[in-house]
């Protein structure tokens, strides 16, 4: 049986397997150990390919469009990223592209080259690492709150201009939710278990 390290006092258990959505606690603390959450591989691998091509849409395709006397002007999320570069704000650009754009889409193809493995009952190399990997990049997704100031700026320039939502915005919405839902159904204690049996 495997040995996990209560999270709150650090007590070690022997862990029995666990069926259903069945919960273990510390038996010192009460402390939730570890819970179970059924078919998490197959849920968090749909959500996962989900998640890419709604990344896909979201960098292909524009996100705003602005029209203001007879004007039109469009942009994409790229294009966001090297305007806030050219107007003299490097740092903003590089912290957008990093937290909105490369860190979830590491943290998704990091995700996809662990699990889509363990689907068919193999490992990929290294796939310890890039799951801890994953794990640790985690906090620095910050797509939620780059969706927020969108809102924000959104209601400011509807008093100027006409604002039309691009594709682009929708899937990026979509994919805010989609990424959250995966996280909630991905189960890291079956992970690193299922890797331990197949290495």
């Amino acid at each position: 049986m495997p040995l996990i390290a209560c999270h709150q006092c650090d007590l070690v258990h022997q862990l029995p397997p666990l069926s259903g959505r069945a919960t273990a606690r510390c038996t010192r603390c009460r402390a939730v150990l570890v819970r179970a959450k059924p078919n998490s591989i197959d849920r968090t691998l749909a959500l996962l390919l989900a998640g890419v091509i709604l990344f896909s849409v979201a960098c292909s395709f524009p996100f705003l469009g602005l029209r203001s006397g007879g004007v039109m002007q469009e942009t994409a999320l790229l294009t966001g990223v090297k305007t806030l570069y050219q107007q003299g704000m490097p740092g903003l650009s590089v912290l957008v592209l990093m937290t909105c754009i490369l860190i979830p889409l590491a943290q998704m193809l990091g995700l996809l080259y662990v699990l889509a493995p363990l689907k068919f009952d193999r490992t990929a190399p290294f796939a310890n690492r890039v799951f801890r990997w994953h794990r640790s990049l985690q906090p620095w997704g910050m797509m939620e709150v780059f969706m927020l100031g969108i809102l924000i700026a959104l209601i400011k320039l509807g008093e100027m201009a006409t604002i039309i939502p691009g594709i682009s915005l929708g899937a990026f919405a979509l994919l805010i939710f989609v990424l959250a839902a995966m996280l909630t159904v991905l189960d890291p204690h079956q992970v690193w278990l299922r890797l331990e049996e197949e290495r």
